[in-house]
């Protein structure tokens, strides 16, 4: 009996991107002893165990294992829940998120709504018995205590589980405590609302009041019997939620945290260490300007320590992982743009220059700062899709990674976990390093793809813009130019020419299906420069600009048949497509866009009026980058090419009503089309059917589209 050999789009789909059984969310005890970390016990199981590695001996034990602790039952999620992890883009069952004490002894995590809590040197966990359902349970410094969020109350308890209670109760439905902000975790990157201080006695805890939001309803027409879901949007140019900080002691007290939160209503960063008062980053909502903001928590006032403001057309003030904080000498660290360059600043002093395009502030110690940055303007090579982890100080700068690839590191107590993806092997590679020396690996239980992408990494056009080529399996030079599928996602926030290896899987699948597979990642991407990704600003068109100029400069060097070219992509990259079949049919013969943004006043706030400005003052900016308008179609040209669009009818972030727009104003300009609803689906295809089903449907339009046959 012979067993058929899996398909890539199945194989692609039961491993959701082969991210099932790979390590993740490394946390180093400070004694550099033990590493905590997640992940599943093979590539097809979704449900993350907690474990711990031994560093002296290389050694791993589970610490909590959620079949366990459920006894076997199936885990339920609150809707708050899936929100949190819609907003996170998490995929996976079991424990996704934990949170350890300063000694990384006592872990905390949520589990089908209840509260557990494990020893991680002795390896045993249990439950506290607590109200639920519990959201993002966080244990104090000294392992004393577990903060909590429950229906929009922040409440305490100790660690052995006595003396739970609430220290901040919601006074109405639209106001919670301790939780992100919708436009918190979907577009700062920051997913929590409560920090403790250092000495374990308070906590700084943003309160939320979204009745300002306008609600949207989001229905689910293959379920006519149930009521649709309510849900507060800030779309752009409109009101955002109300976000105030507070200072809670344990002892009841409650502290107002003040600063002119009209100028500068975005909270973006908190940060609370023992080096220094808690610090804030708060924004102007044109995110033109910012302060850094140091707390006195006795009263709640606020000082200065640092401001930046955008000059002239130089753009937005960004925001990155790891800053503001605090050095171990009470110096503020952050990065900024100066020079045209990104660099890393501590106190006043930059202490990197253009050669280095820094991404994220990974640790800051008392002898240097880990960073992770991508080659600058300045250096002599691009070292196009690569990033590193560099060690930084007044003496200078040092790589701590040396192989082609993408890297980013944990660390702390002189035991650093450095994460490797490279274009040779697929997944990643999880080493542990003391001063510097190999002493013990993370394995991953991750599947092995059944291809491995043939990738070159090049650049493309008058701009040098950074691409991906990937041909088919087994093509040969002389076998002739081939039809061309751009793969981008080409916008804000999202790299996709990476030195790695799985980040191209399905573009390989995609290129062994006849292809000459493109990736461009041009202006707006990240990883190059300052004025790369500002270029956009009031303006996406230029994206698409982008992906045609890397695509001629492509075909110089490159199999490509011009005739026969299609792009496809997702959110962003679903939005370039129709752009690109909609505004340049001269160009592109047939498109497919998943989840597009199709009217830019539907999207949120912070991020559409960090590009596009406010549409009340610029709409003019917003008609030109939508697709379309009231009006209907947004300067369409004359040619009609095909165009698949694909949307999740319960996605909250880029809202089904982008496409049905689109799709009515394609039926009333009389341009056939095709919609591929996806009842029950969000932002996210982590359903196995859907996603395979939909990589195969996606070729078959293709191949029908460009006249290719079928098979």
């Amino acid at each position: 009996m012979t067993t058929e050999p899996v398909s890539f789009p199945r194989q692609h789909a039961r491993t959701q991107r082969f991210s099932l059984g790979a390590p993740r969310a490394f946390t180093v005890a400070p004694d550099g002893s033990h590493v905590a970390f997640l992940r599943s016990r093979s590539g097809t199981d979704r449900a993350n165990l907690l474990w711990v590695l031994d560093v002296a001996d290389g050694g791993e034990r589970v610490a909590a294992d959620p079949a366990v602790l459920l006894g076997g039952a199936t885990e339920r999620l609150s809707a708050e829940e899936r929100a949190r992890r819609e907003r996170s883009r998490e995929g996976a069952a079991g424990i996704v998120g934990y949170a350890t004490d300063t000694a990384v002894e006592l872990a905390a995590f949520a589990l089908s709504g209840r509260l557990f809590t494990a020893e991680l040197r002795a390896g045993t966990a249990r439950e506290l018995r607590v109200p639920g359902p519990v959201i993002d349970p966080r244990p104090s410094p000294d392992g004393r205590h577990v903060a909590y969020v429950v229906r929009g109350a922040l409440r305490v308890v100790g660690a052995e589980g006595d003396d739970d209670r609430a220290l901040a109760e919601p006074e109405s439905g639209t106001v919670t405590y301790g939780l992100a902000e919708f436009i918190a975790a979907e577009e700062m990157a920051r997913s929590r609302g409560f920090w403790w201080s250092p000495d374990s006695d308070r906590l700084l805890v943003a309160r939320v009041d979204d009745a300002p939001v306008r609600r949207w309803w989001i229905a689910d027409p293959a379920q006519p019997d149930r009521e649709p879901a309510r849900v507060a949007y800030p779309a752009a140019g409109t009101d955002n939620a109300e976000v105030r900080l507070f200072v809670l002691g344990l002892d009841g007290s409650r502290t107002e945290v003040v600063w002119d939160r009209a100028r500068h209503p975005y909270l973006a960063r908190v940060h609370w260490s023992e080096s220094g008062a808690p610090l804030l980053l708060v924004q102007a909502r044109d995110q033109l300007s910012q302060v850094y903001l140091a707390v006195n928590p006795d009263d709640g006032s606020t000082r200065m320590v640092h401001a930046d403001g955008a000059a002239g057309d130089t753009g937005w003030l960004e925001l990155f992982a790891g800053v503001p904080c605090w050095s171990p000498s009470g110096q503020l660290v952050r990065i900024a743009d100066e020079g045209g360059a990104r660099v890393l600043a501590v106190g006043e002093r930059p202490l990197t220059g253009p050669q280095l395009h820094v991404r994220a502030v990974l640790d800051v110690s008392g002898d240097d700062v880990l960073v992770s940055a991508s080659a600058g303007d300045a250096t002599a090579s691009p070292e196009t899709g690569e990033v590193h982890v560099y060690r930084v100080n007044e003496l200078g700068v040092e790589r701590v990674s040396q192989e082609p690839g993408v890297h980013s590191a944990v660390r702390s107590g002189g035991v650093t976990v450095l994460v490797s993806a490279t274009l040779d092997a697929p997944g990643a590679q999880v080493q542990v390093l003391r001063e510097g020396k190999r002493v013990a690996t993370v394995a991953s239980y991750a599947e092995r793809p059944v291809l491995t992408p043939r990738v070159t990494l090049a650049q493309g056009g008058t701009r040098r813009i950074p691409c991906a080529v990937l041909l088919p399996t087994g093509y040969a030079e002389g076998q002739g130019p081939l039809p061309v599928l751009l793969d981008p996602y080409g916008g804000p926030h999202a790299q996709r020419v990476v030195a790695a290896h799985n980040a191209h899987l399905t573009s390989q699948w995609f290129a062994d299906q006849g292809f000459a597979v493109v990736i461009a990642d041009g202006r707006g991407t990240p990883g190059r420069s300052p004025a790369w990704e500002k270029a956009i600003r009031g303006d996406f068109t230029v994206t698409l600009d982008d992906q045609i100029d890397a695509l001629s400069g492509l075909a110089e060097s490159y199999p490509l048949d011009l005739t026969r070219v299609a792009i496809r992509g997702w959110s962003y990259g679903g939005y370039l497509a129709a752009l690109a079949v909609l505004r340049r049919p001269d160009v592109f013969h047939a498109g497919i866009a998943g989840a597009p943004v199709t009217d830019w006043r539907l999207y949120d706030t912070h991020y559409t009026e960090r590009y596009l400005g406010d549409p009340g003052r610029t709409p003019e900016t917003y008609a030109t980058s939508s697709l379309v308008t009231d009006d209907g179609l947004s300067d369409p040209a004359d040619a009609h090419r095909p165009l698949m669009i694909i949307h999740g009818m319960a996605d909250d972030n880029v809202v089904a009503a982008h496409t049905l727009r689109l799709s009515s104003a394609l039926l009333a300009a009389g341009r056939p089309h095709e919609v591929l609803p996806l009842s029950g689906v969000t932002h996210m295809t982590p359903q196995e059917q859907v996603a395979e089903n939909l990589l195969l449907l996606q070729v078959d339009f293709l191949k029908r589209s460009l006249g290719l046959a079928a098979g």
